[in-house]
């Protein structure tokens, strides 16, 4: 299998192992066809962000036993979906994003500039 690669078109790295995140929980913003949400956008949440997608039905504050998730606090990385951090961005409430871990396949949604305009990493 052919590696994924990030924004900048380097290897994807890992995005956050604890809590373990990416759409089959391996630590990477992996994009798959059963992952229509692309959750590509590696993001260091805030608690501006977390309040935003909470009030739209997706609380990721909240840990959910049933799933093993143990909720997430400001500070922590998390693989997004695209469309979700774009939503975000229009509305004023995009956190960071690392962009050596966010893949390629955001860009499909997401402009290069708009995330390097929010980069808190310095890998480019």
């Amino acid at each position: 299998m052919e590696s994924e690669k990030n924004i900048l078109g380097s290897p994807l790295e890992a995005c956050s192992l604890s809590p373990a995140t990416g759409f089959k929980r391996n630590g990477h913003c992996r994009h798959t066809k059963q992952d229509l949400g692309v959750h590509g956008v590696c993001s260091e949440v805030t608690e501006q962000f977390l309040n935003f997608t909470r009030d739209r039905g997706n609380d990721l504050s909240s840990p959910n036993e049933l799933y093993g998730f143990p909720g997430l606090k400001p500070g922590d990385k998390w693989c997004l979906c695209a469309s979700r951090w774009k939503e975000a961005l229009d509305k004023g409430a995009a956190p960071p994003v690392v962009l050596s871990a966010t893949n390629e396949a955001v860009l499909k949604v997401i402009s290069l500039d708009d995330l390097i305009e929010h980069a808190c990493d310095d890998s480019f």
